[in-house]
This record gives C-alpha cells, sequence and structure tokens, in this order.
C-alpha cells in the first residue's frame, strides 16, 4: 500500500516508517521539520518537507499520491507545555488534524490509524487502564487527541474512514542497530535524561518527589518500546481491512518506578547517575499502567522487549553513538 505518516521525522514515526518499508509497503512522510529530523527518515521513504497548518500544501500532497492508508503521528506532544500555552495546542493539533481529514476525506482514504496517548485518561478510577476507562484528559494536550478521535468517530460515520486510535503509555527505547532513536529538544522523557548524566550532559537526575503511595515513594510508569509500539501500528493498518474501527491502549502491563528506571540504567551504564528530589509536579499521578489485553486478544500484538534492562540497553546505544542527537 501507499501510506502517508504525517510527523515521520519524529521519534515513533521514524520507527514506523522503517517497518512499514521493511515490509514492503511504499511510505511517503509529511513533516515540517519542526520537532522531527531529516536524517530519521528511511532513505527509501518519499520525504515531502510541509505543514499540516497550510491546507494548500496538504491538498497539493494528496493530488500527488494516491494513500490507501494515514498514520498520523504529527503534534505537540508535552503535556506540561500544553497547560501553559493552551492555544498552540488547541490550534495547532485540532487545526492541523482538520486539515489532514478533509483532505483524506476528498480523495477517500478508507484507512486511519491515530497517534493518540494515555493521557486521555486524566484520573483513572482502576489499574491497570483498559479501553473502557473513561475518557476524561487532565491536560490540554490529552484533550486534542480525545478531540482527534471524536472527529474520527463522524469521519467513520459520514465517509466510511475506518479508524484505529492506538493510546501509547511510555514509549521508550531505540532500533537495535543503533541507528533512529530518541531525540527531542528539549528533553522531557526520563530515561533519555537519566542517560544523559551516564554521558556527562547533565550533573544528575531530579526525582519529582518520593513520597508518593508507591513502594519506593516515586512514580510508577508503563514504559513501551518504540519498536514494540511499531508493530502495533502495522497490525492495526492491517486489521482495518475487516471494516472495523477501534481503540486500544498500549503498554507493557508492567510498572516501573523512576528509582526502579534510574537503577536499570546505572547497571546498563556503569555510571553512578547522582539524584536529587525535587518538588512534586502540578498532576502527576501515582501509578499509571496500561491493560493491552484487547489488543492482544484482537490482534496478536505480544511485546517483544518487556525487560526494562533490555529497553535501556537499546536507548543506550542510540545515545553513545549519537549524543547529540541528530545534530553532528
Amino acid at each position: 500500500m501507499t501510506i502517508l505518516v504525517t510527523g515521520g521525522a519524529g521519534y515513533i514515526g521514524s520507527h514506523v516508517v522503517q517497518m512499514l518499508i521493511e515490509r514492503g509497503h511504499h511510505v511517503v512522510v509529511f513533516d515540517n521539520l519542526i520537532a522531527g529530523f531529516r536524517e530519521a527518515v528511511h532513505p527509501q521513504a518519499q520525504f515531502v518537507q510541509g505543514d499540516l497548518l497550510n491546507p494548500v500544501e496538504v491538498n497539493t500532497l494528496f493530488e500527488q499520491y494516491a494513500f490507501e492508508g494515514i498514520m498520523h503521528f504529527a503534534s505537540h506532544i508535552q503535556v506540561g507545555e500544553s497547560m501553559q500555552k493552551p492555544f498552540k495546542y488547541l490550534r495547532d493539533n485540532t487545526n492541523g488534524m482538520l486539515n489532514l481529514l478533509e483532505a483524506a476525506a476528498n480523495h477517500d482514504v478508507k484507512r486511519f490509524i491515530l497517534s493518540s496517548t494515555a493521557a486521555l485518561f486524566g484520573n483513572p478510577q482502576k489499574m491497570p487502564i483498559d479501553e473502557q476507562e473513561a475518557r476524561d484528559p487532565g491536560s490540554v494536550y490529552g484533550e486534542t487527541k480525545y478531540i482527534a478521535e471524536r472527529l474520527l468517530r463522524w469521519m467513520d460515520e459520514i465517509y466510511g474512514m475506518k479508524y484505529c486510535a492506538l493510546r501509547y503509555f511510555n514509549a521508550c527505547g531505540a532500533h537495535p542497530d543503533g541507528h533512529i532513536g530518541e531525540a527531542h529538544n528539549p528533553e522531557t522523557h526520563l530515561i533519555p535524561i537519566v542517560l544523559q548524566v551516564a554521558l556527562g550532559q547533565r550533573d544528575h537526575v531530579t526525582i519529582y518527589g518520593d513520597d508518593y503511595d508507591t513502594p519506593d515513594g516515586t512514580n510508577i510508569r508503563d514504559y513501551v518500546h518504540v519498536q514494540d509500539l511499531a508493530q502495533a501500528h502495522i497490525l492495526a493498518l492491517e486489521a482495518l481491512k475487516d471494516g472495523k474501527s477501534r481503540a486500544y491502549n498500549l503498554g507493557n502491563g508492567q510498572g516501573y518506578s523512576v528509582k526502579e528506571v534510574i537503577e536499570a540504567c546505572r547497571a546498563v551504564t556503569g555510571h553512578p547517575i547522582p539524584t536529587k528530589v525535587g518538588e512534586r509536579r502540578a498532576g502527576d499521578l501515582p501509578v499509571l499502567v496500561a491493560d493491552s489485553t484487547r489488543i492482544k486478544q484482537e490482534l496478536g500484538w505480544e511485546p517483544q522487549y518487556d525487560d526494562l534492562k533490555q529497553i535501556v540497553a537499546t536507548a543506550w546505544k542510540w545515545h553513545q553513538s549519537h549524543p547529540n542527537g541528530y545534530n553532528k
């Protein structure tokens, strides 16, 4: 199939692009390179630099290619920033989605995979979190993904556009050969921040609160490897041929605390990785863990990277060979 991947120069998108190409698909990447990197795009993918906020560029893209499916990653993704700059997120994430959907509907695209988020579940009532949990975003970022899912519901009803919303928990790790990986500026994710200490780029890791109601007092999160996420996207795309829209929660189903992550990084890198305890961050919940039973049962998805040290080792390989990310 010819697949459009928006945000395909970003962290998760670039891994999905590679996996699509390995499976014989023709991939077109559309990215404005504000947060992505041209070097992350597989050389066999067709790259088009453009912005979803520009409807002329989006329409031109759809006139040039006959897409059979879309995978949509392009968006602002920082929870904290979304609470400080709400209109940036509400405007850009939503308008970009609308421009993309309008072009897709006008060109009769019938398969759409949405990169959604566990931030839909702002205050979950049970743990682990399954798809029946109430969607009640605790941030503007989460709200924009909720809006995106609702928009897709109408695309299905009106245009027969079948979709799958994949709600990730904490994406992590890197391609096992170390040629692509996680690079954000500024970096906000725990594992790369810890590894930056091991590389000598930071003096210490700040632990935001050590008095939570967890075994060691620090937050527990569900870490799912980027390659496993990529595999879920492929399975979801293939599954849409049965004409049924769906949504899945994606995680390993096992939570690790901040201290456990730091210990795993110490073991993999051999670095002491000093820490300091800071104040809790507003909105941080003690535990967030996914129940991925549904996608396992329906699509046969099974995470291959379910050991924390194994996950950290792939990230460490990437960061060692690319200490400044994609910047030379």
